[in-house]
């Protein structure tokens, strides 16, 4: 009996270690979840952002549709990669990262280091899930700045089809500036929205709105400009370049206006 009793001790003591281990390796291992596509916070310009189109080689009035879309595009995309390049540096930078499983608050955090004008910042990007969304929080520090402050938030549905980012302006004015709204269908294709939510802002309301689309015309951007209730309609075709332009409030009428693939100014069809 009591060869028995040492044998059934040992065999628990076994079991206990294994099934200890067992549950150990799967925190360990627990899988994180996949971060956000890029193209859920970056909006493709690369269509308009060629020096070399820039209406300082071109003439006003031959080129006048085209560089008049690309006028528009630039106010944006200047916006972005230079009001917004140390979140947008902060999030490009994930990817080359692996998270760490923090099973007592059951979330996953991706630290690491990036550079922004010569100048090293800190990131933590924690991701956990809620039902079937992954909630996400980056908060950014810059020694002798600043430290840990949410620069911004968001979800997404866990398949990762679509999902919202909002962004704080900066640590000094940590109030509201951009809502990014996206939709993603894992081969690249989709579109994103950038809105102004800037408190009491005269342009709160306006927004660029881009995606792809099927058709002669496979790509867009609409831009809504809220002080003067105006929308310009941009469509191009992204391989052969040619495209036109509606903006009701600069070319004084509601019609499109035409350029082709060496964008030159021609009758619309």
């Amino acid at each position: 009996m009591k060869k028995l009793t040492s044998t059934v001790l040992v065999i628990g003591f076994i079991l206990s270690v294994v099934f200890a281990s067992c549950k150990k390796d799967e925190n360990d291992t627990k899988s994180a979840p996949e971060l956000p596509p890029e193209a859920s916070f970056v909006m493709d310009f690369s269509d308009f952002s060629n020096p070399d189109d820039t209406l300082t080689l071109k003439g006003t009035d031959s080129y006048r549709n085209w560089g008049h879309a690309y006028f528009n595009v630039a106010v944006w995309s200047t916006i972005i990669k230079v009001g917004l390049a140390v979140p947008v540096a902060a999030f490009v930078e994930s990817f080359h990262h692996e998270a760490v499983y923090h099973p007592d608050v059951n979330n996953w955090t991706w630290s690491y280091n990036f550079m922004v004008g010569g100048i090293t910042h800190e990131a933590e990007l924690t991701g956990f899930i809620v039902s079937d969304t992954i909630n996400w929080e980056m908060r950014i520090t810059k020694g002798g700045q600043y430290g840990d402050f949410l620069w911004y938030y968001g979800k997404n549905s866990f398949d990762r089809s679509g999902g919202y980012w909002i962004l704080n302006e900066k640590p000094t004015t940590p109030s509201t500036l951009l809502r990014i709204d996206w939709t993603y269908d894992g081969n690249g294709i989709g579109d994103l929205k950038y809105t102004n939510i800037i408190p009491g802002h005269t342009e709160n309301g306006g927004y660029i709105f881009y995606g792809t689309a099927t058709g002669d015309m496979t790509r867009f951007y609409d831009l809504y400009n809220k002080s003067l209730d105006n929308l310009t309609e941009i469509e191009w075709n992204h391989t052969a370049h040619y495209g036109h332009i509606k903006d009701p409030h600069w070319f004084g009428d509601p019609n499109w206006h035409c350029w082709d693939n060496t964008l030159m100014n021609i009758q619309c069809p």
